[in-house]
């Protein structure tokens, strides 16, 4: 794929690394290719259950590198919207994915970096991670993210982290919404792992039809919203999945139940 960009597949999780600790594993074109062939390359993958995403060295992820910043500042309109659209695609391939997209984020998350996080489906955080839209600084808009920011934190917070454009701490992004996880830096690598392992154990065809309606439930009306379940709550019963499953547990070997 890249030298910016490790991908591997063990115990069903695909790991999803940034390289470029140099870097604070900033966003450039080629870094965001990398990953764009990464994600479609996961979610080809039926082994795969689970994708993590991080980063190596310090930061999980700084926003854009300078060189990048400089071709941007150079841009006319046509251009730049073209340039934006290929990050929308990131961040759509992200939402879209058939699997749980996981974040893993220590150190740094900043401007495109904390885009990058809060695209995903959930984010686990060092208790030293800070996260930030700084962008305003600039007189640029965090303007990507922001559809799927509003929707996580809700519209105030969402205002008040695009236009102060303050870093937060991860237990402060875990109560706004931003953080799912705060874990500790002492051994945070291996409980990122034992997450992962233990959200891939989960039945993927559940997984992927849990994520799918969450995200399609957004902008439909109660009713909509009512039918919509109804479809997926069918496809779920007559899953092989399924009927194993509720089959364990009336058998006394299992857990669990449905709606």
């Amino acid at each position: 794929m890249s030298e910016m960009l490790q991908y591997s597949v063990k115990n069903r999780v695909a790991h999803i690394h940034l390289n470029r600790p140099d870097k604070r594993n900033a966003l450039n074109r080629e870094l965001v290719r990398a990953l764009k062939e990464a994600l479609r390359t996961s979610a080809a993958d039926s082994s795969v259950h689970a994708v993590l995403l991080s980063g190596a060295g310090k930061d999980f992820c700084s926003g854009a590198d300078l060189a990048e910043l400089e071709r941007i500042a150079g841009m006319g309109l046509d251009e730049s919207r073209a340039d934006a659209l290929s990050l929308a695609e990131l961040f759509t391939l992200v939402r879209e994915h058939p699997r749980p997209v996981v974040a893993a984020v220590q150190g740094r998350a900043l401007a495109g970096g904390c885009g990058l996080a809060t695209s995903c489906d959930l984010v686990l955080a060092r208790a030293d991670a800070r996260f930030g839209y700084p962008e305003v600084h600039l007189g640029f808009v965090p303007a990507m993210v922001m559809s799927i920011l509003r929707r996580k934190v809700g519209e105030s917070v969402a205002f008040e982290l695009a236009v102060l454009g303050d870093r937060i701490p991860a237990a402060r992004a875990a109560e706004i919404g931003l953080v799912n996880r705060v874990l500790p830096e002492d051994g945070f690598e291996s409980a990122v792992g034992a997450f992962m392992v233990d959200l891939a154990s989960r039945p993927p065809g559940a997984v992927a039809l849990t994520k799918r309606l969450l995200y399609d439930l957004d902008g439909l009306g109660l009713a909509e919203g009512l039918v919509l379940g109804a479809d997926v709550n069918a496809q779920a019963r007559t899953s092989r999945e399924c009927r194993t499953g509720v089959r364990r547990f009336l058998d006394g070997s299992g857990t669990g139940s449905g709606s």
